[in-house]
């Protein structure tokens, strides 16, 4: 399992955390970090991957006001509106 977190997370005890938990960091180095990390670079890159398709879905209205009472309901909207994403 991955943690794929911005910058702005770049702090040792949640690294050492997070690797207590058996989850592999991906977290980029702050630039005024004295002694710079390694970190996965292709496997970040999914992370904007990610943030541009929730960006997508939340110009769904219905998606970022959850109109439905029903998870069931809201969870298929997603999936249609995602599917209308993917054909565009």
């Amino acid at each position: 399992t991955y943690a794929l977190l911005d910058k702005a997370y770049d702090c040792d005890k949640l690294i050492e955390q997070l690797k207590s938990q058996g989850i592999i960091p991906v977290i980029p180095p702050k630039a005024n970090r004295k002694e710079p990390r390694e970190y996965d670079k292709h496997i970040y890159k999914d992370r904007s991957l990610v943030e541009c398709f929730i960006g997508k879905l939340k110009q769904f209205r219905r998606v970022f006001s959850r109109f439905d009472k029903w998870a069931k309901n809201y969870m298929n909207f997603i999936r249609f509106a995602a599917a209308l994403i993917w054909l565009r």
